[in-house]
């Protein structure tokens, strides 16, 4: 597959890195020479500086024969001008990264596909939407859902109390009679593993379950932890993201909202009616104090300043608060994760890559995520009756090692699922697996 990506930049590099491990044909297009030095100099791909809009440089990268074309510079107009002239010259798909997310709302009232954009990826919605599970599974980090909740991806670090430390996986399965969760993932010194039925649990591990309604109330009991009840959240940052969170928030929470512009936190205040915005500047500690930062049960820091959301966190985390998240550009600064004590980091960048990157899957794959700080990721199959996995079993399979069949969704119903297990057509199978594996797990899927 010929995949042309404009713009270097975090989102692109991500991007073109995930797509490394797929065996691509990949040409990055940049303007700027260190951005394509760098990626040139650490992956398998084409590039060409230029500018993405011009008619010369998309020639020069052969768009007539590009499968897909993706923009995602940091500037929307050039990644919507770019998409439409390589769609006329040839590309047969398109995806634009947009900042403007009235025009994902729009779609039924524009056809941006006869304007030669097939595809629009807006970071911010998509940090959004993470944000507000992340505060509604309270308890735990690494959250993704399928289908609504039908399987929903739960983290959580193992202390001493729990009741799983020094048990295997199949012995913590007997806990229960129903089972409604799955480990898929451990993070053990700085090590992932997919686990078999003989892993055993240690202290400090850091495990991602699978699991279907219930599940959470069976790993706060296990895991020695109690599902934490949020009701007042204070978010830090009115910006578009801010916005979008309190708005979304504000439905089922007591939302404080705290921007340091006098007036945003005005047009804030009108348009969100149901949360309370505050004008200050939230890096002010006497502020938060006054603000009754203590009594808070969440707090989120959605500032464009990733240092400062980082801080604030930590403030926050300080003050004894429950849950913090914060929103970071800096990958380095993602792949720290719980390590530097925030409960949740978000960046949108690989969010968006995440998301684009399951238009590229040769299986047919409907929802992507990558699990944090570890090197693994999560992937939803729909199953065709030409899929080499229907009609049978999951023990007949010879799976990659290094790969889980996590979860399967069946009717709209989540099913945590064993080696006896039958795949049938129209299932929807969630499969865990080392980035490393991707290629051979997809051939299962064809």
């Amino acid at each position: 597959m010929k995949i042309i990506i404009a713009g270097a930049g975090e989102v692109g590099f991500h991007l073109a890195k995930l797509l490394s491990y797929e065996s691509q044909e990949i040409t990055l297009i940049d303007p700027v020479r260190d951005s394509l030095t760098f990626a040139e100099g650490h992956l398998d791909i084409k590039v060409l500086k230029g500018d993405s809009t011009s008619i010369k440089t998309l020639n020069d990268a052969n768009t007539s024969d590009a499968d897909l074309f993706i923009g995602v510079t940091s500037l929307q107009a050039t990644n919507l001008t770019a998409c439409f002239l390589a769609k006329q010259l040839g590309a047969k798909k398109t995806i634009a990264r947009i900042s403007n997310t009235e025009y994902n709302n729009s779609k039924n009232n524009i056809n941006f596909s006869d304007l030669g954009v097939d595809e629009l990826i807006s970071p911010g919605d998509l940090a959004s939407d993470e944000i507000e599970l992340v505060v509604n599974q309270s308890v735990f980090n690494d959250t993704f859902e399928f289908e609504d909740g039908a399987l929903t991806t739960l983290g959580l670090n193992l202390s001493d109390s729990a009741i799983l430390i020094g048990k295997s996986v199949i012995e913590a399965a007997t806990f229960f009679p129903e089972i409604h969760f799955f480990p898929i993932a451990i993070k053990r010194n700085d090590v992932t593993i997919i686990p078999r039925g003989n892993t055993t649990f240690e202290i400090g591990d850091h495990v991602v379950f699978m699991t279907t309604k219930g599940g959470d109330e069976e790993l706060c009991k296990l895991s020695g932890t109690d599902l934490t009840k949020i009701d007042d959240v204070m978010i830090m940052g009115g910006g578009n993201i801010g916005r979008k969170v309190a708005k979304k928030l504000s439905k089922n929470f007591n939302v404080k909202l705290i921007e340091k512009s006098k007036s945003r936190a005005q047009d804030l205040a009108d348009r969100l009616p149901e949360a309370l915005v505050i004008y200050g500047d939230g890096r002010n500690v006497e502020l938060l104090d006054e603000e009754n930062l203590n009594n808070m049960d969440a707090f989120i820091s959605v500032t464009g300043n990733s240092e400062t959301n980082i801080m604030s966190c930590l403030v926050a985390k300080s003050k004894g608060i429950k849950k913090t998240i914060a929103l970071v550009d800096n990958m380095d600064y993602y792949k720290l994760s719980q390590s530097i004590g925030i409960d949740t980091l978000i960046n949108k960048k690989l969010l968006a890559a995440n998301s684009i990157v399951k238009y590229i899957k040769k299986a047919e794959v409907v929802a992507i995520s990558q699990l944090s700080n570890m090197n693994a990721e999560l992937l939803e199959f729909v199953i065709n009756e030409n899929s080499h996995v229907c009609d049978k079993f999951i023990r007949d399979l010879n799976f990659p090692r290094e790969a889980i069949i996590s979860g399967v969704i069946r009717n709209g119903t989540g099913l945590v699922v064993l080696g006896d297990f039958k795949i049938l057509k129209d299932d929807r199978v969630v499969v865990c697996c080392k980035l490393d594996t991707v290629n051979q797990v997809e051939k299962f899927f064809y």
